[in-house]
């Protein structure tokens, strides 16, 4: 018997492509987004997948990647676990690029891996900001409460509880905690961070940052007695609905 081609080759899963503006694969984010996205194949690609972070080769990358004189710091993960502080100005040609990649490998849609603020990156195909898509999911849920917002650097604070208040009608707190630091650190500072934040008055608390996990997320909720959202989860499950609603068109 005869049997269909659609059946002989079903359609390949739609694929959302994963770009961080640090280094892939990130190990540390693929336990999180997958349950997130039944049926979605992930591409991921970074920023600075091909420059070196190694002996003075990679100091030089790091002070040619450093922020300008009084401009917010990005702080994001390398392929070896540890971390690097970023300006916006240099990551720019190196996040179209590893869009392109992501594109060239299939995907039908393409999720910027950042919560800080970027100009128009070029793409081909639907390119997803994480930052808005956090900012106004979590304007939906908290109405007029007042947030907490705990981000990866001390330098971020002021910067990123502007760029909430742009969005949320209530009082917006921010307090660092660095999620690339070792486990058992990390999760302390942010358990900190987010205690403080919920003593100053905030009724929620957003982990500002696609670093923070869901083990984060829940020393966080426990230290502080907070409802916590996870930016990465956030922006993960609407990337899914979008990639899904592309990818059924890719032929």
């Amino acid at each position: 018997m005869d049997v269909p081609d659609s059946a002989e080759n079903p359609p390949a899963p739609p694929a959302l492509g994963l770009v961080t503006i640090g280094q892939a694969p990130r190990s540390d984010l693929r336990p999180d987004a997958e349950p997130l996205l039944p049926g979605v194949r992930l591409i991921e690609h970074g920023a600075l997948d091909n420059d070196p972070f190694d002996g003075e080769a990679g100091q030089e990358t790091r002070r040619l990647l450093a922020p300008e004189p009084g401009e917010a710091p990005l702080v994001s993960r390398l392929r070896d676990g540890g971390s690097v502080v970023l300006g916006h100005a240099a990551l720019i040609p190196r996040m179209e690029e590893a869009v392109a990649r992501a594109e060239r490998d299939g995907a039908a849609a393409t999720l910027l891996l950042c919560t800080g603020h970027f100009p128009a990156v070029r793409a081909t195909r639907p390119l997803l900001f994480a930052e808005p898509l956090v900012q106004q999911a979590v304007a939906a849920i908290v109405g007029t409460d007042p947030v907490g917002v705990v981000c990866p650097h001390p330098d971020q604070a002021e910067d990123v509880a502007r760029r909430f208040s742009e969005v949320l009608p209530g009082r917006v707190l921010a307090a660092g905690a660095n999620p690339y630091a070792p486990r058992e650190r990390a999760l302390d500072e942010v358990a900190e961070a987010a205690r403080r934040l919920a003593d100053g008055g905030s009724s929620w608390l957003v982990l500002d940052c696609i670093g923070y996990t869901e083990e984060m997320r829940r020393a966080a909720a426990r230290a502080a007695d907070r409802p916590v959202l996870l930016a990465r989860a956030l922006a993960v499950r609407m990337a899914g609905e979008v990639v899904t609603a592309f990818g059924r068109q890719q032929p």
